[in-house]
């Protein structure tokens, strides 16, 4: 429609506030009064690709019609950000495989198990750093090991599946113990079958009323750097979540900017040696 001819219609404010409301109602992502143009730029192409003639037929197409919830998983792969690489954050992770992951070998050795969520996993690189963590800390050979990890996005879905990386993923220079785990195939480090068995990767939304409904009981969760796009609503509905399938004294790990105060009690603040985490409270308030 607009390959040859005009270009696509501008966003109108009215426009934008029904979209900005209809995205912020099914996943908690807030857009700022200033980020009309960017919702016009990525979604332009939208409205070609459907035959509509403006963001108002859009929206309509998203609310009413029969494929809208396709179009509107289509729309926020185009509207997310995934900026992320390996080892991300390394104070807090070096924190996680020297206290955390020894306190839980402990704590789990009579069941063996562990279980752990990337939530908000992006294109994978968190997920799989935290199986590097697990599997060479030598703390839990034998045992039954699961690493979920879960994204709005199809498409950050699809691409931690598949486990296929450039370069500038290795960018940290803490990933340096990644490699040993990634074999170079056409120009792309592809993850090890030794390591892929531990990571399940999944869609799912945090702010659904069934969110997580997927994932066992978990030991611990990592959230970094996802819900500082969220509404406090949706950050109290994720936080619900988490605590619903934490058991008792599991751990939950957020970005470095990102604080629970005036958000909610539900978890204790625990100091570590190099980190603040967070915990669930132990079953009757034991340490």
């Amino acid at each position: 429609m607009w390959s040859h001819g005009p270009p696509p219609p501008a966003m109108t404010e009215e426009q934008f506030r029904l979209l900005r409301e209809l995205i912020q109602a099914h996943c908690g992502i807030a857009f700022r009064e200033d980020h009309r143009r960017l919702l016009e730029r990525r979604l332009g192409p939208r409205l070609e690709a459907l035959g509509l003639r403006d963001f108002s037929a859009y929206h309509r197409h998203l609310r009413f019609d029969p494929r809208g919830g396709a179009e509107l998983a289509e729309a926020l792969d185009l509207l997310t950000t995934n900026e992320t690489y390996f080892f991300r954050e390394a104070r807090q992770l070096r924190a996680f495989a020297d206290e955390i992951l020894p306190a839980l070998a402990a704590s789990l050795a009579p069941e063996r198990r562990l279980r752990i969520l990337s939530a908000g996993c992006s294109t994978g690189e968190e997920a799989w750093t935290i199986a590097v963590l697990v599997r060479d800390s030598g703390l839990f050979t034998g045992w039954d090991v699961e690493i979920a990890a879960c994204d709005l996005s199809r498409r950050c879905v699809a691409q931690g599946r598949a486990g296929s990386y450039g370069e500038h993923a290795f960018r940290a220079p803490e990933s340096a113990p990644m490699r040993r785990w990634f074999h170079l195939r056409g120009g792309k480090w592809v993850v090890d079958d030794g390591l892929r068995q531990l990571v399940r990767f999944h869609r799912d939304n945090l702010v659904a009323p069934d969110a997580l409904a997927a994932v066992p009981p978990l030991d611990a969760v990592f959230c970094r750097n996802v819900m500082i796009y969220f509404d406090l609503e949706a950050r109290r509905r994720a936080l619900r979540a988490f605590h619903a399938k934490l058991r008792a004294g599991g751990w939950l790990l957020l970005g470095h900017s990102e604080s629970l105060i005036n958000v909610t009690a539900d978890f204790e603040l625990v100091q570590l040696r190099a980190d603040l985490v967070y915990r669930k409270p132990a079953a009757g308030g034991a340490p």
